[in-house]
């Protein structure tokens, strides 16, 4: 089997951290049985469920940890790599800063200290609309970061402290997001979760093919296909197919990652089935292809 990097996972130790989502109760959409995520997973834990998929690397996405001190969690997860018996996972960080706070700057001189921190996830999610309809779920409630002055005069801290910057947010968000990217032409962008799709009806899917084509004009945003699984109607195994092809063929072979989005996916499908999914679809890509799309990506963008 051919090695592969997992580009976007999560990790949290509830008894060593603070995560104030991570509360039982009933999930929102896309989060149903939400009170199995309210457990810990650990290192062991993610290796054990990524141990037939020949997973040699990791990428650590922010989980949304306290934001009252987040440079703890990156703390905790460097003291994880070191670990003897971790096998150096994660190898990459993407941390957590708010950079519409005047006193960032702080925040990621604490992250870079920590040698695996490669990035910085802020969601951007927003949306203004009424809380109803197959849109809906737990992310969108969130400020419209996009139109903030003070995150967008800081954002250029990120390069200042050689940082890239995980890109969460809706598709009918890509042209306010194309602004930000234009702006910042020495910083990577990686998009997570396939651009959400989430509405997959005709029109919902519409939106999504116009912000993918957005977004892949500009050579510096890569895209991750994860996250496929959070959706009003759930996994369906024929649809992550399409939606993946799809966005390989928009963003090209070059600057498509991988991920699992573990342990959040097991809600719906076991580490598995994504994988087998994301082997179909590069199957019929040429072998550097395959190699890039499945490992030498995720090790180019995220330096690992």
């Amino acid at each position: 089997m051919r090695a592969a990097v997992d580009a976007h996972h999560h990790l949290w130790d509830l008894q060593a951290n603070h995560y104030p989502w991570l509360t039982p109760g009933e999930g929102p959409p896309p989060f149903p049985n939400f009170p199995l995520l309210c457990r810990n997973y650990l290192v062991e834990d993610f290796r054990a469920d990524g141990a037939r998929q020949a997973i040699v690397k990791s990428v650590h996405v922010q989980a949304e940890h306290d934001e009252s001190d987040p440079v703890r969690e990156t703390a905790w997860l460097q003291r994880v790599a070191d670990a003897p018996g971790s096998g150096g996972f994660p190898h990459a960080i993407v941390a957590f800063a708010d950079l519409a706070e005047p006193g960032v700057e702080a925040i990621l001189e604490g992250h870079r200290r920590h040698r695996n921190t490669r990035g910085i996830r802020q969601m951007l999610n927003f949306d203004p609309r009424p809380a109803e309809g197959p849109s809906r779920h737990a992310l969108d409630k969130r400020r419209d970061l996009l139109a903030d002055a003070g995150f967008l005069a800081r954002f250029a801290l990120l390069r200042k402290y050689d940082l890239s910057f995980d890109m969460q947010l809706f598709p009918w968000q890509a042209q306010a997001a194309a602004k930000l990217v234009a702006a910042h032409p020495d910083t990577q962008f990686i998009v997570n979760h396939t651009l959400m799709p989430f509405d997959r009806s005709e029109a919902g899917l519409a939106v999504w093919r116009q912000g993918l084509a957005i977004l892949a004009a500009f050579e510096h945003v890569a895209i991750k296909i994860s996250g496929l699984g959070m959706s009003a109607t759930g996994w369906d195994t024929e649809t992550s197919r399409r939606l993946a092809r799809e966005t390989i063929e928009v963003f090209g072979p070059g600057r498509c990652l991988f991920g699992s989005n573990f342990p959040v996916d097991r809600l719906m499908i076991d580490y598995d089935t994504p994988w087998q999914v994301f082997r179909e679809v590069v199957a019929a890509c040429s072998e550097d292809e395959q190699r890039a799309l499945l490992q030498g990506n995720a090790e180019r963008i995220y330096r690992i």
